[in-house]
């Protein structure tokens, strides 16, 4: 990978912070944008800006085929069976309130059951929480072995009947970990179960394909995979549409609206209330081409090299601790942290040495619990850092905590 290249294509990365170099390792929290998905987002408001799906004019023709083309982009990308197994909304977060809401509390009664994990951001946590308080179904977390995986041998003690939805990340937030959806696909349909996934943390990294690993639902963010904030989409298997209700109504999402009562098109429109955030659409569709023309194995190979470098220069320091020591290959992440040094404190020294990392619980207080820490420090690659970076954050990290330990003298 020409890695010179692809910095050229985001230009945000060719500045300095606090007069130094910018190393942006906050990438679980968005990515970058590169020129090509800024100049589709232009180029649509210049040439083609018009709402979909409703007038009969040049514009509002060319604005719904931008819109549509990009949905069936996004199914080939999933390898979904259908294009209309695609639909658009804001990103993750509102994609799991939408299949909490949508598709599994219309099926909830007293004495279901919710499995998840502790691992969860609090996009796929809370929304949970709130259709079991109000149906009566119970929220239970996962036995995990000792990489943080879902334990399998263990899952034999639930009963089954009771068991509704299978809900989980695809990549952790905080520890980088990917879990096994084929056999918890398998574990769960048969059992009858839905399986529901949080993709946010795995599109930036890995290939997706939906009916391979037999889930039911796929959530992601387009801010998070070099996109645009805003857009975000659902994998919803068609097998689901009629059983699903939408969640907001008005709009093109109508069929015939009546004075007492309304009836809704098909999946995947009825689901898609109001304008719908058009140019970002057509960013997203330009992400994926962004991605494509790179590849996943190129992307994946550099970003493993950046992982396994930052892994061993954290493991050699002194006074740090990496909290993701048992994963195997964490996905684009390293969480950490520095004895003595709250996390807040640290990320704020790292700025002043022109470096953007995470700190704090990365809306996953369950697991910061199990974790016994408030925070982590969290530093996040995509594919246009650089090793040169991980070595100067290796030695920042240095300076920091030398810096906490022993004051001004260790600067000198």
């Amino acid at each position: 990978m020409d890695i010179q290249h692809i910095r050229e294509l985001f230009p945000i990365l060719n500045q300095e912070i606090n007069g130094e170099p910018l190393i942006y390792f906050d990438n679980a929290a968005t990515s970058q944008t590169p020129i090509s998905v800024v100049d589709a987002m232009v180029a649509y408001y210049q040439t083609d800006n018009a709402n979909i799906h409703r007038g009969v004019h040049a514009l509002a023709e060319r604005a719904t085929q931008a819109y549509e083309g990009t949905r069936q982009k996004v199914a080939q990308w999933l390898n979904a069976q259908h294009t209309e197994e695609i639909i658009f909304n804001r990103g993750t977060t509102e994609g799991l309130n939408f299949l909490a809401q949508g598709l599994v509390e219309p099926q909830l009664n007293e004495g279901d059951l919710i499995l998840t994990t502790k691992l969860e951001h609090h996009s796929n946590l809370v929304p949970w929480q709130e259709v079991c308080q109000r149906t009566g179904a119970s929220l239970e977390f996962l036995p995990l072995s000792a990489d943080w995986t879902v334990d399998l041998p263990s899952l034999d003690k639930y009963d089954d009947s009771s068991i509704k939805a299978l809900v989980i990340h695809h990549v952790s937030n905080v520890l980088g970990v990917e879990q096994s959806l084929q056999a918890l696909s398998n574990w769960a349909h048969e059992r009858g179960a839905l399986l529901i996934v949080d993709g946010a943390q795995a599109v930036p990294h890995l290939p997706v394909d939906v009916q391979q690993l037999g889930v039911d639902a796929y959530c992601f963010s387009g801010h998070k995979m070099y996109g645009p904030t805003g857009i975000g989409a659902v994998y919803l298997k068609a097998s689901h549409h009629e059983t699903t209700q939408p969640v907001q109504f008005g709009g093109e999402m109508i069929h015939y609206v009546g004075d007492l009562a309304s009836d809704y098109k098909q999946a995947p429109w009825k689901f898609e209330a109001g304008t719908m955030p058009i140019s970002q659409v057509v960013g997203l569709g330009a992400a994926i081409d962004f991605i494509a023309d790179i590849g996943y194995a190129t992307i994946g190979d550099h970003e493993s090299k950046l992982v396994a470098k930052l892994c061993q220069g954290l493991d050699h320091l002194d006074g740090v601790t990496r909290l993701n020591q048992n994963v195997q290959a964490p996905h684009g992440l390293v969480s950490f942290n520095i004895d003595g040094v709250h996390p807040h404190d640290a990320a704020t020294a790292y700025d002043l040495e022109g470096i953007a990392v995470r700190a704090g619980h990365h809306c996953a207080q369950p697991l910061m619990r199990v974790l016994d820490t408030p925070a982590t420090l969290r530093a996040s690659v995509g594919m246009y850092n650089t090793l040169e970076e991980v070595e100067r954050f290796i030695e920042v990290t240095e300076k920091v905590r030398d810096f906490f330990k022993y004051g001004l003298e260790s600067t000198r």
